[in-house]
């Protein structure tokens, strides 16, 4: 869909989209006067009074020549910020992509709410229509015309200079959100451990080094944990690695290190059949963290950031891992696999060890869809922060609130570590419990990171796919995560 900033007034042909505030109805008075009051009596005809997630269609206004004006919800100005314009934006194009509109104008002039700026107003609109714009119709051949896309088109109408500038960065990691969301959506007979890798090859016209690990590589490094998870399937594991070095040199880098397993069976320990399609969205950490690669990248962010992911297949095989096998990991320590569905885990500690040792990086976060556990604690709402560390917390929580990619801090004790030591091997990778599932994978991962090592661990299992519309995301892959880690790269490391 292309966006473009325009300083002249809206047309007078095609839809119109105003936001208006609880508050402040000034953008519709403006309009409602060359609708001769139309516009305000279908408002108070439908009880429209602004408030947020509120939309009206109003068809060909009396007055008008336009096809039709969208009033969108922004509640209270005093309240309103950037999270807000994103949403309003993003509710708008869901409201035009349901009509046949081929184009549209958001009429704001030098609109501007609370501490939103008209600047920001306008970019942040564009932005979260953009996002909500996303389509995946990759494999549907047979499309009626009434459910092919029909909005090609945005003109943002503001009196703002710099609004085109501002979206210009804005839709960079827009792309890294889309690319996640690919990533994840692909079915598993497409995206798998070396198709993965190849897709992330792609990252390298932007001037991201990227650097593949196969079997051999990586058994020669003593990765049993993560060869062992996917020693059972015919695809390849892989451990892919991706370097941005925008900022000085010699500087560590910020790590990312992403959960792949591309598709979940449970391997021996098998899932049931029913929802078992769904697993194929168990790679959405190392989505989130290859798009939040492309995102830095795009922008041309200056700061070093590393993005490692590893890439398995979890299948039941003759070949495959069996409960109560032991595994040596790169670390040296031994892992009692009783379950071989917590697999995710066994992927991270060679992934995260790795990362250590070849970067040496300042901070890690890796994202994993590691645990049903943490939508039982935190439903579809929030990925649980797991980290011993309060500043790198404090760091995530800011970038969560300033994204919307929302994080809720989980506890991480000593008791947790306690409830994974193994009769046998070091540790083993499940308690035999219920208990404290999330926090218990957590301390698993936590054994596997270096004294005095800054790290966080996010459990996204219920935030990498929606099966409702979101204000900026439709239904289906997230890409949860991308922006949550772009601003916190944003906020602190680049100077």
């Amino acid at each position: 869909m292309q966006i473009t900033f325009s300083k002249a007034a809206p047309p007078k042909s095609g839809a119109i989209v105003v936001p208006v505030f609880e508050d402040d109805d000034s953008a519709l008075a403006a309009l409602d006067a060359a609708a001769e009051g139309a516009l305000g009596r279908a408002a108070a005809a439908a009880n429209f009074k602004g408030k947020k997630d509120q939309a009206l269609d109003i068809l060909t206004p009396r007055g008008l020549d336009n096809s039709r004006v969208i009033l969108v919800g922004a509640g209270k100005s005093k309240e309103f910020g950037l999270l807000d314009a994103e949403s309003v934006g993003g509710l708008a194009v869901a409201r035009l992509m349901a009509t046949r509109e081929k184009s549209a104008a958001f009429a704001l002039a030098d609109a501007k709410a609370g501490k939103v700026s008209a600047e920001d107003l306008a970019a942040r609109m564009a932005y979260g229509a953009l996002l909500r714009s996303y389509r995946f119709d990759k494999y549907r051949t047979k499309l009626e015309a009434d459910q092919k896309p029909a909005l090609a088109k945005i003109a943002v109408h503001t009196g703002s200079t710099k609004a085109k500038t501002a979206f210009e960065e804005l839709e960079k990691i827009a792309d890294g959100v889309f690319f996640t969301r690919d990533l994840v959506t692909e079915p598993p007979n497409v995206i798998f451990p070396a198709s993965f890798a190849t897709q992330c090859k792609k990252l390298e016209s932007l001037g991201v080094k990227v650097t593949v690990l196969g079997v051999k590589e990586m058994a020669k490094l003593g990765m049993g944990s993560l060869l062992g998870v996917g020693q059972g399937s015919a695809k390849e594991s892989k451990l892919v690695s991706m370097e941005w070095l925008g900022g000085k040199k010699g500087d560590a880098p910020a790590a990312f290190v992403g959960k792949g397993v591309t598709f979940d069976t449970g391997g021996i320990s098998l899932k049931a059949g029913e929802g078992m399609w769904d697993m194929k969205w168990d790679m959405g950490g190392a989505g989130a963290v290859t798009g939040a690669m492309m995102a830095l990248a795009g922008r041309k962010a200056k700061a070093n950031v590393v993005g490692v992911i590893g890439l398995v297949e979890n299948m039941p095989d003759g070949n495959a891992q069996r409960p109560s096998d032991v595994v040596k990991s790169m670390s040296g320590q031994t892992i009692e696999v009783l379950n071989t569905d917590a697999e995710g885990r066994l992927v991270l500690a060679d992934a995260i060890w790795w990362t250590q040792v070849t970067h040496k990086p300042k901070a890690i976060v890796d994202l994993a869809t590691l645990t049903g556990a943490i939508i039982i604690s935190l439903g579809h709402e929030y990925a649980g922060m797991f980290t011993k560390d309060d500043k790198l917390a404090n760091e995530l929580s800011k970038a969560a609130e300033a994204t919307g990619d929302k994080l809720w801090r989980m506890p991480l004790a000593k008791a947790h570590d306690d409830m994974i030591k193994s009769d046998i091997a070091d540790m083993k990778n499940i308690t035999g419990v219920k208990d404290a599932g999330s926090s218990t994978a957590a301390a698993f991962i936590g054994r596997f990171v270096k004294d005095g090592q800054s790290w966080a661990h996010l459990d996204i299992a219920g935030m990498a796919w929606t099966t409702k519309d979101l204000p900026v995301i439709p239904k289906g892959a997230t890409g949860f995560g991308v922006r949550l880690l772009d601003q916190w790269v944003r906020a602190n490391y680049e100077g």
